[in-house]
C-alpha cells in the first residue's frame, strides 16, 4: 500500500533534553495513525516539521513523497491541519477566516461547509464574531471546520478536541470515523486515550521526544497475554501463593495487595488451562479477567521510569 506520510530519523534538539530524537514512522494511504503522548512529549514538534514549519536538524519529513520544508506550499493544498495551539489572524471574523482558508487551498465547497457548520453548531451569529471574542470551544470548532471543509486527502490533527465539551468530542470522533471510511489518510496526535482507541489503526507512543513503541491497535485489543485478578478467601491461602509463585513458570505476578488479599497475575492464552488447574487447589473468592486498555498499556512506559518492552 502506498505510503503517504513518512517521518525518517527526525531529530530536532533544542537542548536540555527538549526536542525529538531519531523519530521514524510511516502512514499508509487510508490509514488512521495515532500519535499518543502527554503534553511536552514531542508530538507537536514532530507535526510542525511535517507541516513544513520547521527545518529538521537531522532526518526528513515527507508527504506524498515530497520533503515538506521545501514543498510546503504545494503539499498543504491537499492537507487539512488542526494546530494544537490556535492562533487565528487578528481582527478577522469566523466568516473571514473560512474565506481566507478557502482562498489558500483554492477550493470552496459550500455544501460541505454548511454540513460541517451544522454538525459543530457554528451558526451565523457565532461566525460573524471576531475570533478574539470567541470562546476556546468555538475557536476549536472553527479550526475543525476549516481543516475538513476542502475535503483534503490528508488530515493532520494535533490535539483536535482540546477545549471541546464531551458531546462535541463524540461528534468529532464520529467525523474522523466517517473520513476514515472514505479512505482519508489521518495522523491524530492526542493525549486522550478514548479518542485514539476509537479511531486509530496503528499507534505510536512517544516519551521525552523518543518513540517507545509502534503497534497495531487490534494487537492490543486481542493480545495473547492476559491479566487476571485473584482474591483469596483466607490470608493463609494468599501467603501460600506469595511463597510459591517465584517457582512457577506459567504465570507472572504483577501486583500484590496484602490488605485486600488480592493478586494480579498475567499469563499467555496457551497456559490458561495450567493456571486454572494450579489455582483449583486454592480457595478463591474471585478470579476475573482484567482486560488491558490502551491507557493501561501506555502507563507501562511511564510508570516509575521503568523500561517496558512493548507487545510480545
Amino acid at each position: 500500500m502506498e505510503t503517504i506520510i513518512e517521518v525518517k530519523n527526525l531529530t530536532k534538539d533544542y537542548g536540555f533534553g527538549r526536542g525529538v530524537f531519531n523519530i521514524s514512522f510511516q502512514i499508509k494511504k487510508g490509514e488512521t495513525f495515532g500519535f499518543l503522548g502527554p503534553n511536552g512529549a514531542g508530538k507537536t514538534t514532530t507535526i510542525r516539521h511535517l507541516m513544513g514549519f520547521s527545518n529538521p536538524g537531522r532526518g526528513e519529513t515527507l508527504i506524498f513523497g515530497k520533503e515538506t520544508f521545501k514543498n510546503y506550499a504545494s503539499i498543504l493544498k491537499h492537507v487539512g491541519y488542526i494546530p494544537g495551539e490556535l492562533a487565528f489572524p487578528a481582527g478577522l471574523t469566523g466568516h473571514e477566516v473560512i474565506k481566507m482558508m478557502q482562498d489558500l487551498v483554492g477550493k470552496s465547497d459550500q455544501k460541505r461547509l454548511k454540513k460541517l457548520c451544522d454538525l459543530f453548531e457554528l451558526d451565523h451569529r457565532l461566525l460573524k464574531a471576531n475570533t478574539k471574542q470567541m470562546s476556546l470551544g468555538t475557536k476549536r470548532k472553527l479550526a475543525i471546520v476549516t481543516a475538513f471543509m476542502s475535503d483534503p486527502e490528508v488530515l493532520i490533527l494535533d490535539e483536535p478536541t482540546s477545549g471541546l465539551d464531551p458531546i462535541m468530542q463524540d461528534v468529532f470522533i464520529a467525523l474522523v470515523k466517517e473520513e476514515k471510511r472514505r479512505g482519508k489518510t489521518i495522523l491524530l496526535s492526542s493525549h486522550l486515550f478514548n479518542e485514539v482507541d476509537q479511531t486509530c489503526d496503528r499507534i505510536s507512543i512517544i516519551k521525552e521526544g523518543k518513540i517507545m513503541d509502534t503497534f497495531v491497535a487490534n494487537d492490543l485489543r486481542h493480545a495473547k497475554h492476559k491479566s487476571y485478578e485473584l482474591k483469596f478467601a483466607e490470608i493463609e491461602e494468599y501467603r501460600k501463593l506469595i511463597q510459591e509463585y517465584e517457582d512457577i513458570s506459567f504465570f507472572n505476578v504483577l501486583e500484590v495487595n496484602p490488605n485486600t488479599l488480592e493478586v494480579l497475575i498475567s499469563t499467555h492464552d496457551d497456559d490458561i488451562d495450567q493456571v486454572v488447574d494450579y489455582l483449583s487447589s486454592y480457595e478463591l473468592s474471585e478470579f476475573t479477567n482484567k482486560k488491558e486498555t490502551l491507557q493501561d498499556y501506555f502507563l507501562k512506559f511511564y510508570r516509575d521510569g521503568k523500561e517496558f518492552g512493548g507487545l510480545k
